[in-house]
């Protein structure tokens, strides 16, 4: 089926020559216009959408009260702002509902990229309700003792933009937001950003500042009443399975930029479970107790309960929001790397590794993470096992010392 998109402007020049740049997509795409936000909302109301794309200043309603109103109407539909640089103040207040920000003018090709990546899973979720239920989320929650480091430090007078990204950089939340923010074209940064340290830095301190105090892109976890709920632990395990993946694609020199989306890949491939804990607390307390109860893989309690895996509902949110394809198809398949079409070394081979030798070298017998030794040996890596554990061994004897 063709994916229907809705240009939203007031400025009706503008909105045929985004129906001309598109027309290359015609085979693909169904494309329709409206002038203003009440438009846009009755068209909606008329017929299904995929897509709104949306200018932000538009007289009456702005784009921010539209795509507010779209995601309490209609929460499955992709919601992209489309906006000027001078709109900068503006854009701030778009973060909670906008998924994707982009600037004019836009070139075609990385229009067409946006929507592609963001619709590109839409099929990895059956349910309609989870989908819709993911497609509200604003901000994914942050460790309690890191959430409140972050306000600690950016309220300060003697604010450090180091201490900023580093806390950062340790939070699955506040580093998920950070790269949907820094990555897209709005800000203007032409290349392709996999460090929150870095993010941070070229965000800047008054807008981090912003971003947190006033637009409050960031939140506290709430334990959510599943006692069974290790949320320390899978904080501790994202982190270090994203040192244990940077080293792995080290040791097999990859490009820096795979280097670093290793490590982002790694901190952010348990995002799906803050998600279906948040999101669908009695399922997922129900696929806890099960796991626990019958032995049986978290993944397998996961689908049995909640008809799908934290790995597919993680991969989901964050395409939506525009991260890049290698961290977003890695947390896709990170449990089954046999699965993913491009077989070859990459940041898929490392987290899954870095995962699986993460709850090893931990002492943890965890019947989810199972070792696709047959996938390692068809990229001829599975003699690499040894060394890559040694490596990972000495980083956390390293980290043990470091701590004393």
């Amino acid at each position: 089926m063709k994916l229907k998109i809705l240009f939203v402007d007031d400025e009706p020049n503008l909105l045929q020559g985004l129906v001309r740049m598109m027309r290359s997509m015609r085979q693909e795409w169904e494309i329709a216009t409206a002038g203003s936000g009440p438009e846009a909302l009755e068209r909606l109301s008329q017929e299904p959408f995929d897509v709104v794309v949306t200018d932000m200043r538009m007289p009456g309603m702005d784009g921010t009260q539209l795509l507010n109103e779209v995601k309490n109407r209609y929460p499955e539909v992709v919601r992209i702002i489309l906006s000027g640089h001078s709109d900068r103040e503006m854009l701030l207040k778009s973060v909670r509902p906008a998924h994707q920000f982009l600037t004019k003018p836009c070139r075609d090709e990385v229009l067409k990229s946006a929507i592609t990546r963001a619709c590109g899973l839409r099929d990895l979720l059956a349910d309609k309700s989870l989908k819709q239920a993911i497609s509200r989320i604003d901000s994914l929650p942050s460790l309690p003792a890191l959430y409140l480091e972050i306000m600690k430090e950016v309220e300060s007078p003697y604010s450090s933009m180091h201490k900023i990204g580093e806390i950062i950089s340790r939070d699955i939340g506040m580093t998920a937001k950070i790269l949907q923010l820094v990555n897209s074209t709005f800000f203007g940064f032409r290349r392709h950003i996999a460090s929150p340290a870095e993010a941070a830095e070229l965000l800047g301190l008054e807008t981090i500042k912003t971003l947190v105090l006033s637009v409050k892109i960031f939140s506290e976890f709430d334990k959510t009443g599943i006692k069974t709920f290790a949320a320390d632990r899978i904080w501790r395990h994202s982190l270090t399975t994203g040192i244990f993946a940077k080293i792995i694609a080290a040791a097999e020199n990859q490009e820096p930029p795979v280097i670093n989306d290793a490590f982002m890949a790694g901190l952010l491939h348990c995002a799906g479970k803050l998600i279906l804990a948040v999101n669908l607390p009695q399922q997922y307390k129900e696929a806890l107790n099960l796991s626990r109860g019958q032995g049986l893989p978290v993944l397998e309690a996961e689908r049995q309960t909640c008809g799908v895996t934290h790995g597919e509902v993680g991969a989901y949110l964050l395409s939506l929001w525009g991260l890049p394809f290698p961290i977003v198809e890695a947390i896709a398949y990170h449990h089954r790397p046999g699965s993913c079409p491009q077989q070859e070394m990459g940041v898929l081979t490392a987290i899954h590794v870095g995962c699986f030798l993460e709850y090893q070298l931990h002492g943890e017998k965890e019947v989810d993470c199972h070792l696709d030794r047959d996938y390692l040996a068809r990229l001829q890596l599975r003699h690499k096992l040894p060394e890559w554990q040694d490596l990972c061994l000495q980083a956390l004897a390293e980290e043990g010392e470091h701590v004393s």
